[in-house]
Order: structure tokens, then C-alpha cells, then sequence
């Protein structure tokens, strides 16, 4: 599958609307994605997506993820703390204006957020 975004030039975001609770997040946890462009076909390990994902104040995960594909992780605003434990205690706290960027098969988080934050995510597999 080719990459699936389109040219999009210069436009104005609506950030009150078309926001989803992003595939695998508990609707309790008040975790929201905005997909900007493409999409990521997970099972048949193909395409590029852009989103956003915003965590609520109070925000926390229990348990490490991965995945195989690419991620790109900027954070816009807010602070996020990753590597705390299943009860949302320790980690390492990091503000707006942080980057990670994670192979396949990467284990990360726990995650959590004291006030919120918005991140700006980029995620693809490789061309076969």
C-alpha cells in the first residue's frame, strides 16, 4: 500500500472537534487522537499516519506498550512523565518541546500527565 496522504497546505485546525478515543485506550482515561493525515493498516503492516493525542490532567497508564511500527513523539504542551509505575508513581517528567522517536518493537511507558498534554505523533512501517 502506497503512502495514503494527500498534499494538505496550510489550514487552520478545529481542535474542539473530530477528536476519537484512539484504538486500545480505555474510555475511562479521557485519552483523545485527532488523525491529521493518512492512516496505518496494522494488519497488513502498511501506511503512515499523523495525529494528535491529548491525555486529560491526571492522565496515567499501567503497563508498557509495543508495536511494530515506527513512531515519531513530539510534545507540543504539557508535561508527560514516562516510566512511572502501574499506580501512576515515579518516572522521568518532561515538557513541551520534547522528541522521541521509536523503532519497531520498542517497549515505552508507562505514561502519565499531572496537567494534560498534546503530542504530535508520526507512525509507519517501513517500505516492503
Amino acid at each position: 500500500m502506497p503512502v495514503t496522504k494527500k498534499h494538505d497546505e496550510f489550514h487552520t485546525l478545529d481542535m474542539d472537534g473530530g477528536w476519537q478515543l484512539p484504538a486500545g485506550y480505555d474510555p475511562a482515561s479521557g485519552a483523545m487522537e485527532k488523525i491529521l493525515s493518512g492512516s496505518l493498516d496494522e494488519l497488513n503492516k502498511q501506511g503512515s499516519r499523523t495525529r494528535l493525542l491529548r491525555f486529560p490532567p491526571g492522565f496515567h497508564t499501567g503497563q508498557p506498550i509495543v508495536h511494530d511500527y515506527w513512531e515519531e513523539v513530539f510534545l507540543v504542551s504539557g508535561d508527560l512523565t514516562v516510566g512511572n509505575d502501574a499506580d501512576g508513581n515515579g518516572g522521568t517528567p518532561f515538557s513541551g518541546y520534547t522528541y522521541a522517536v521509536r523503532p519497531p518493537g520498542a517497549w515505552h511507558g508507562p505514561f502519565k500527565s499531572e496537567g494534560g498534554c498534546l503530542l504530535l505523533e508520526i507512525h509507519y512501517y517501513d517500505p516492503a
